[in-house]
């Protein structure tokens, strides 16, 4: 029986590296990323010139090869400082693993390497206004047109959109077929003609990575861009998600950790009645319930980040199970972060408040929490 995971000394060289890059030339700019609802340009040139920015390509498409292991420490350091920048190479992996898990190898070999070598990045367009968790009810269409497709509708909350060059889009491209059995997926390119953005959204959190609407009209996508077969959209968009929700949850664990670091060197050295609060009993409990929260999220995602590996049958509920926890997690560390650094948890000074308003939106994107609980459920009674 294999074992659920296991870190090699690789891992933890990654890990070192990524952590001392972090520090180094993220953290400086992740307040300021914040505040100005800007995407952090200086953390994808320090990102891309050490090779993280997409670890996960194959190494036979000029990438790093990296596991999904070690994809998610990637992930998970970096949004210890900076949510916004972690999802640099998470939207990468997210918007590229659909042609990793179907497309021709002529796709693969076109759109692959640019994402490698850092020259452009990939972004995931599956939701719409009114389809969110209810994907199968999307209006975009793509429509044949000679050896073309003709893709008009629109997506919604799409990550780092306007900023990637490649989009993995899903339409429906047989409006009289079965439900869900009539979409398919196709790459779109920022330079294609009727393919627009729509205004940045006004965010609670993760500002520094862009989130806006993609807008088609009639925009004309050479036959030879389709992702796998017409009609096997939607089951390559679930496939992915069941391998990238992990890295939402390696991002969620990051952002625990980086909460729960701030609060242990404050509690350190604030003073209340003559001696530091760490002293108290009751600060202890809650730093204690943190951590351990923290820690069983953490190996949570390495079990689903193994299995993610090895394309184990359960895979869809580890991975669910991890998203759900470690999200949860996040929220409730990085609220109890803030109150242990109390009115100034509040203020801006202090990076926990940023925290606690990234923490949200990993409850939210990539499926909610609600939803992984039923996808959760629906495993356990298939037995």
């Amino acid at each position: 029986m294999s074992a659920l995971f296991t870190t090699t000394e690789d891992h933890d060289a990654i890990r070192e590296a990524v952590r001392t890059l972090a520090e180094e030339r993220i953290a400086p700019h992740a307040a300021e990323a914040d505040e100005r609802e800007e995407f952090p340009k200086a953390s994808y040139d320090a990102l891309v010139a050490s090779d993280f920015h997409a670890p996960h390509v194959p190494e036979a498409y000029g990438g790093a090869g990296a596991d999904a292991l070690a994809t998610c420490i990637v992930i998970e350091e970096v949004a210890r400082v900076c949510a916004s920048s972690s999802l640099i190479p998470a939207v990468n992996k997210l918007g590229s693993l659909p042609l990793i898990l179907a497309a021709s190898e002529e796709v693969k070999a076109k759109y692959l390497p640019p994402l490698a070598r850092g020259d452009a990045a990939f972004s995931y367009a599956l939701s719409e206004r009114d389809a969110g968790s209810d994907t199968v009810s999307m209006r975009c269409r793509a429509t044949p047109e000679g050896d073309s497709w003709v893709l008009n509708g629109q997506k919604s909350w799409i990550s780092n959109a306007g900023i990637s060059e490649y989009y993995t889009v899903l339409a429906v491209t047989d409006p009289d077929g079965p439900r869900g059995a009539n979409i398919s997926a196709f790459v779109v390119e920022k330079s294609d003609a009727g393919f627009s953005f729509g205004a940045k959204e006004k965010k609670l959190g993760i500002k520094g990575s862009p989130t806006r609407e993609l807008l088609f009209d009639n925009v004309r996508i050479p036959g030879d861009r389709i992702v796998g077969e017409p009609g096997q959209g939607l089951k390559i968009a679930l496939r992915t998600l069941d391998h990238t929700r992990i890295t939402i949850a390696a991002q969620a664990v990051g952002i625990a950790q980086g909460a729960l670091d701030h609060a242990l060197a404050y509690v350190k050295e604030r003073k209340q009645f003559g001696k530091h609060i760490a002293d108290f009993q009751g600060i202890q409990f809650m730093l204690a319930d943190m951590a351990m929260a923290v820690e069983t999220a953490r190996q949570m995602v390495y079990v689903a980040a193994a299995k993610s590996d090895r394309e184990d049958s359960d895979l869809s509920f580890f991975g669910a199970a991890a998203k759900c926890h470690a999200s949860d997690v996040a929220m409730r560390v990085t609220t109890d972060a803030v109150q242990l650094l109390g009115g100034y948890g509040y203020t801006r000074d202090f990076p926990l408040e940023r925290m606690m308003r990234d923490a949200k939106i990993t409850q939210i994107y990539e499926g909610t929490n609600q939803i992984q609980r039923i996808v959760m459920a629906r495993q356990l009674l298939r037995g």
